[in-house]
């Protein structure tokens, strides 16, 4: 327990430390694809949205809005269709998402707008390296032997991304997880961001 405690700060230090120094190094790059939004598609530029973290707690996760307003309206409608079409899988992602507005996809290709979520990192609702936060519905989806993942801080990158992302199957992300929540260490969320920086410069599983 006592080695425990002690990752457990350990992990926490690199994520004040690392996200910090990050918010400051990103702030101007924040700034333009801020504007960018701003002229191109209106307020709001930062998307809110409640998922679910570490132990089952609700937090509410930042990222730049990259869907037309009105989007969460959408999803009931959307969510019908994947049903229709056979997918089943605890984390609502489809290809061609007919929401996405102008510049969009080109920003989450590149992950720029998860950004934002370092201040959920330096907050402390999140981590740097975890598993992805769902929202509450898809966690309603969660099937036995997942919940395990909810063990550790939710990450802004983890095993899903380097993994392959939306390339993933609805088996293949939890299994990711799972086995970094057993596994996990600093030198593993080390190995992890750096691996994370490849994948978003190829932009691999993006949607």
């Amino acid at each position: 327990m006592r080695g425990a405690g002690r990752s457990a700060r350990a992990k926490r230090t690199l994520d004040v430390v690392v996200g910090s120094c990050l918010t400051v190094i990103c702030a101007p790059i924040m700034a333009l694809v801020a504007g960018y939004i701003l002229v191109t598609s209106g307020r709001p530029v930062i998307f809110r949205q409640t998922r679910v973290g570490q132990n089952g707690r609700l937090f509410t996760m930042l990222k730049f809005r990259t869907m037309v307003p009105d989007a969460e309206s959408m999803r009931a409608g959307l969510c019908d269709e994947r049903a229709t079409s056979g997918v089943q899988s605890a984390s609502f992602k489809m290809q061609s998402d007919p929401r996405i507005c102008r510049g969009g996809g080109l920003l989450r290709r590149w992950s720029l707008d998860e950004l934002p979520q370092l201040i959920n990192v330096v907050g402390g609702s999140m981590s740097l390296v975890g598993p992805r936060p769902h929202t509450v519905e898809d966690f309603a989806e969660y099937r036995e032997g997942t919940y395990e993942r909810l063990d550790v801080p939710p990450g802004l990158t983890g095993p899903w991304r380097v993994g392959g992302r939306c390339e993933l199957s609805g088996d293949e992300a939890p299994e990711l997880d799972l086995d970094y929540v057993r596994h996990g260490s600093i030198i593993v969320d080390v190995s992890l961001l750096l691996r994370t920086m490849k994948a978003v410069v190829s932009g691999r599983g993006a949607m």
